[in-house]
């Protein structure tokens, strides 16, 4: 689906208008999204925009890394949005074109962040202070915008994890653990490239050459949530690390006592068996064996036995 609405020379708003028989001169500016295109609808890239081959290759290929490229009389733009859907990170793709008279936006999934800013505008009362870069400004600050939704939901759930309100076996908590850490993977390999994009788009000098100039502040806003974005993934798998770390060594520690706890068994019971053994053996001359007090005897050798070496290990310090 194609969607057009352009802006005249006095600024007067005109919508759904139809691609075959717009006449792209007759605007100051003008907005094409391109949603979920179909085979004929993309061949107005090339015949209608005469868009170079190589971006229209980029956007019918998914997936390409979140860049930009310098053209003759516009700028192509790759950049990625995140979505959340069962507990799972999902990428899409987003691209533009952005021109000094119009902006042509391309995505293959319905974008929340386009059809905001699209009826924004369609219900603005005055598009004065509104061009091409200015749009393209506001669909990339709400794409960068959603990525926080999404850390903040993974701070949650590392809080929990620490403080292990449900009550989850270790294994559990490790599975989780190890999901957290994938997830904030993807977002890493998502927010770093689109802050080296906007880093590119403020150090080039290219955009002497256009209005993005003109609202340098305005993109190094989103170049300042980039690099917050950046540093709080970064955090966020220090923490799971640690805790990752954390959750060895305090699964070490309950290994190491349960062996304690063993060694201390077998130590107790190897003389005891020692005993019993002697004096199971199935030979008629073993000394006191016809002794009347021996089973009483023995009973009491082990008893003996066995609290000596539980007081020793005591003094030893082995229950600590």
């Amino acid at each position: 689906m194609i969607n057009f609405l352009g802006i005249t020379n006095d600024d007067h708003l005109e919508k759904n208008i139809d691609i075959h028989s717009a006449v792209l001169s007759d605007y100051k500016w003008f907005w094409v999204d391109f949603s979920e295109p179909t085979e004929e609808e993309l061949k107005h890239l090339s015949d209608t925009f005469h868009f170079h081959p190589l971006a229209i290759e980029d956007c019918v290929h998914d997936f390409q890394r979140p860049k930009l490229d310098y053209y003759n009389n516009y700028t192509f733009y790759v950049t990625h949005l995140v979505r959340e859907d069962n507990e799972k990170l999902v990428k899409e793709e987003l691209d533009f074109f952005v021109g000094e008279n119009c902006i042509v936006t391309f995505h293959k999934v319905p974008s929340l962040e386009v059809t905001k800013v699209w009826n924004r505008i369609i219900t603005l009362d005055s598009l004065v202070n509104w061009d091409a870069h200015y749009v393209f400004y506001e669909i990339l600050d709400k794409i960068v915008d959603n990525y926080f939704p999404l850390i903040y939901k993974i701070e949650d759930e590392l809080e929990k994890m620490i403080e292990n309100t449900n009550n989850n076996s270790m294994n559990q908590l490790m599975n989780e653990l190890f999901e957290t850490r994938n997830r904030l993977l993807n977002l890493l390999h998502t927010v770093n490239p689109m802050r080296d994009l906007l880093y590119r788009m403020l150090n080039s000098h290219h955009l002497n050459l256009n209005r993005v100039e003109e609202r340098r502040e305005y993109f190094s806003d989103i170049y300042d949530h980039l690099l917050k974005l950046s540093e709080m993934v970064m955090t966020n798998r220090e923490v799971t690390a640690d805790i990752r770390d954390s959750y060895l060594s305090l699964n070490s520690h309950q290994t190491n006592n349960v062996m304690k706890l063993l060694t201390i068994i077998t130590s107790i019971f190897a003389p005891l068996t020692f005993i019993a053994g002697i004096y199971g053996m199935n030979f008629e001359n073993i000394p006191e064996l016809r002794w009347e007090n021996g089973y009483f005897f023995s009973l009491g050798l082990m008893a003996v036995i066995g609290v000596v070496m539980l007081l020793w290990f005591r003094k030893k310090g082995w229950f600590k």
